[in-house]
């Protein structure tokens, strides 16, 4: 399993409830544009419509700008692919207040490009602010611990 991209925005903004993976619908072109990473989830989620699952916003440019078809969007809607059970089951938790499904990471698994996302409800200021003091403590502590030894 090798991660193309990951969305660390996504674990900042959302706090995280359930992860799912799902394959892509890809054109040609696209799948070796995200083979060489160039995809962007910036802005990207996950919607339903339907018994069918979307993902929508993610950018995939073309993997040859000169040759791409005329009529290629970069950021159209891409289906996911996922059991029958799971999207039930998404729908059913699509229906809670609150809750959104993000994109967490693009990656391949046996040559086939995945997604994975989350079920995820959305942090508080308060909770970003209380996550960015406890990450500059623990680097503050580590800079301490390295500038003791090297003495």
């Amino acid at each position: 399993m090798i991660t193309i991209i990951e969305n660390k925005k996504a674990y900042f903004n959302y706090q995280i409830l359930e992860k799912f993976k799902a394959g892509i619908v890809l054109q040609g072109q696209e799948v070796k544009s995200i083979k060489s990473g160039k995809i962007s989830l910036r802005g990207s989620f996950v919607v339903l419509r339907g018994e069918e699952v979307f993902l929508i916003g993610a950018n995939i440019p073309p993997y040859q700008p000169k040759n791409a078809p005329k009529n290629y969007n970069p950021q159209r809607s891409r289906k996911l692919l996922l059991k029958k059970t799971e999207i039930r089951h998404l729908i059913g938790k699509a229906k809670q207040r609150g809750l959104t499904m993000v994109p967490l990471k693009v990656y391949t698994d046996k040559g086939k490009i995945k997604l994975e996302f989350g079920i995820a409800r959305g942090k508080k200021k308060v909770d970003k602010r209380e996550l960015i003091k406890k990450r500059e403590i623990e680097r503050e502590i580590k800079r301490a611990l390295k500038g003791g030894v090297r003495t």
